[in-house]
């Protein structure tokens, strides 16, 4: 690994990076824009100027360079020495930043971006108090540039990091550079508004706040907001999501950092799809199903009666009459619970794996790019778990089955006690699986929403979305990936995992970890699961 010296410390890094990235991954805090590590170099901003130590072209002893260089264009090679703590380049900074700032509106009390904006903290750290302009600032305009995003030109600084996203990542190319000189500014193509399903995350690369996502405009100030780190659940990708959420809300979600996944990135599908969670349509009750009467259990009752259930149905109609459909939208550790729970009372029932959505075809990015030029890949198959629970289904042995072949089987009448699991953000329940329920009697359902199958079960058993949980997915690839609850459940609403745990006979307070622990002692894969490393420090 190269040495290189900064500022008189010698440091190691990482071969082929900048010495932008070798600095910020170093401690440094240097001021930058262009520059994203998941884009190609532009040096625009001209924010990262340093001084290098280079041989002179006379004499060929080292002395510094009679002119600054751009850190994020020049690679590292061992024996560098370079300086960024120097007058000349903190001269640099001021006069790029009074540049920035000459046009530059003073709405950071109304501004989004405001408290997670970089020219607010390099112009606390460079800028002046007063302003030389003496004209009046040029006015750009604000502009809708599509379905879900503004464009603020007033506040950009071109850095053109969402052009380069839309020409290397998303390859739709809508936006572009018009005008020239004072009057350049940041547009879309005449007709071709920014509406691809990547758009949202140029929100997240601009700098400053002039892209500004319209769903969460004006709708809380960042500093506000608590953060949880989280697996998408829109599809079987996995990406790293950070939930922003703030008195129970949640309010955006954003991407994590994640080498083997999704680099930077997330789709709108995922950034745009947990309204959900917040509907009040859901189940906020247990409910027991007694005759023509509807109570409301304690919690506490629910593990006594629903083993005491299953046991007399085991003993009245077989032990091979029970079965459990487990949903690819559950956790591992709550699958695990579930099968521990049903396999005690009923060694012979059967497992089933609940319906598996799809939608459409996989869609690479840029779009048209195959092989290794594919950047991000939007996966048809929408649910987060399904190999998860496979492989939990798999290791527990016994009698498995297909979801047509559970709706089969239960239509024809040979399950007499059956617990079914939903939890899908959309309707699942179709006009087969709809009407299976009479033929048991006994069915629990544990689902989200109501459904044809909630409407008939004997017990329902609210369920939580996955920002009110914790445990961990396994995506396409078979990374086991943990993720964090962000908010609470709605009042009246236990979480899964902690009924699950104490159905199962455990004793005190769920955790996934502890869970994965047990999981580990009869398979072997929950013996660690994917941390991602720390995003790079300047792919803010």
């Amino acid at each position: 690994m190269p040495k290189i010296t900064i500022d008189n410390r010698e440091i190691e890094c990482r071969k082929g990076i900048s010495v932008l990235q070798a600095a910020l991954e170093a401690g440094w805090n240097i001021p930058h824009y262009c520059a994203h590590p998941g884009l190609r170099v532009v040096a625009s901003c001209r924010l990262c100027l340093m001084e290098m130590r280079m041989p002179d072209p006379k004499t060929q002893e080292p002395t510094w360079s009679p002119k600054l260089v751009p850190a994020c264009q020049t690679p590292v090679r061992d024996g560098q020495v370079v300086r960024f703590d120097s007058d000349r380049v903190r001269q640099n900074v001021k006069r790029c930043m009074e540049f920035f700032l000459l046009d530059h509106p003073l709405d950071c009390p109304v501004c989004d971006q405001a408290g997670e904006c970089h020219l607010q903290d390099y112009s606390y750290r460079f800028g002046e108090a007063e302003s030389r302009m003496v004209d009046e600032k040029l006015e750009k305009p604000k502009k809708d540039i599509g379905p879900r995003t503004l464009l603020y030109s007033d506040r950009c600084v071109l850095c053109t990091r969402c052009i380069r996203f839309t020409q290397e990542i998303s390859g739709t190319h809508e936006l572009c550079l018009v005008n020239r000189g004072t009057r350049n500014e940041i547009d879309v193509f005449p007709g071709k508004p920014l509406d691809n399903p990547l758009q949202g995350n140029v929100v997240d690369i601009c700098p400053v706040g002039s892209l500004i996502d319209k769903d969460f405009l004006f709708k809380r100030r960042v500093w506000e907001l608590e953060s949880a780190s989280s697996i998408c659940p829109g599809c079987a990708r996995g990406c790293f999501i950070r939930v922003d959420h703030c008195d129970g809300t949640v309010y955006r979600l954003k991407p994590r950092y994640n080498p083997k996944v999704n680099d930077w990135w997330i789709c709108d599908e995922g950034r745009f799809g947990w309204k959900y969670v917040h509907d009040d349509k859901r189940i906020t009750a247990p409910v027991l199903h007694r005759g023509h009467e509807k109570t409301t259990p304690k919690w506490e009752e629910l593990p006594e009666i629903l083993r005491y259930r299953f046991e007399e149905q085991m003993r009245k109609n077989g032990p091979d009459k029970v079965v459990a459909m487990l949903s690819p939208f559950m956790a591992c550790e709550e699958a695990w619970l579930l099968i521990k729970f049903i396999r005690e009372v009923a060694p012979q029932a059967a497992l089933a794996m609940g319906p598996v959505s799809e939608d459409g075809e996989n869609q690479h990015f840029p779009v048209g790019a195959s092989g290794d030029a594919v950047r991000f890949t939007i996966l048809k198959e929408k649910c987060p778990n399904r190999r998860g629970i496979e492989l939990l289904i798999g290791a527990a042995g016994g009698k498995t089955l297909s979801f047509e072949e559970f709706v089969e089987k239960s239509a024809a009448g040979d399950f007499s006690a059956g617990w079914v699991v939903g939890g899908y953000p959309a309707e699942w329940v179709d006009k087969a699986a709809g009407k299976i329920a009479p033929k048991f009697e006994l069915l629990v359902v544990q689902d989200i929403f109501p459904n044809a199958l909630t409407d008939a079960a004997t017990i329902i058993l609210p369920s939580c979305a996955w920002v009110e949980r914790e445990g961990s997915f396994v995506n396409s690839t078979g990374l086991i990936q943990p993720f964090e609850r962000a908010i609470s459940p709605p009042e009246g609403v236990k979480r899964d995992g902690q009924y699950l745990y104490e159905i199962a006979g455990l004793d005190g307070l769920y955790r996934a970890g502890r869970v994965r622990e047990l999981m580990n002692a009869t398979i072997e894969e929950f013996a660690a699961v994917f941390e991602a490393p720390p995003m790079p420090a300047h792919a803010h």
